[in-house]
């Protein structure tokens, strides 16, 4: 049942990370003012919202091949969890230097800061599997 579920919240991480990121790369503007928070966080730049696109389409793509390919779950769920971890805490931080209210942690937290302690958990997950087979 564990390893499904496991199985199961990467297949959407990925979905979502897809998503997301074929939106910034289409429709960059539409992004910014869709997106609760965004315009808050400075002016709007196409080109930065399109760099972040194509990384969200890797990270996807990182969830999806290692929910298919169990040899490279570790890296592939490690390194997006990496980023989305750095991302979180990124966030973190423009509250702790005042750039940002604490209210922003809890608005940005179903989008931010839970997809990083999912994709840890997967990776964690995932170490504990290999070294079990």
């Amino acid at each position: 049942m564990l390893k499904q579920t496991c199985l199961a919240l990467a297949v959407l991480l990925g979905i979502g990370a897809l998503v997301n990121g074929a939106y910034m790369l289409v429709s960059p503007a539409g992004w910014y003012f869709a997106v609760p928070g965004v315009t808050t966080t400075g002016p709007f730049n196409q080109h930065f919202i399109r760099d972040i696109g194509i990384i969200f389409l890797f990270l996807g793509a990182a969830f999806l091949i290692g929910a298919a390919r169990p040899g490279y779950r570790v890296v592939l769920w490690g390194g997006a969890a990496l980023w989305l971890s750095c991302h979180a805490l990124f966030h973190f931080w423009e509250v702790a230097v005042g750039i940002c209210g604490a209210s922003a942690l809890a608005r940005d937290f179903p989008a931010v800061t839970l997809p990083a302690l999912l994709a840890l958990g997967l990776t964690f997950w995932a170490r504990r599997e290999r070294r079990a087979a």
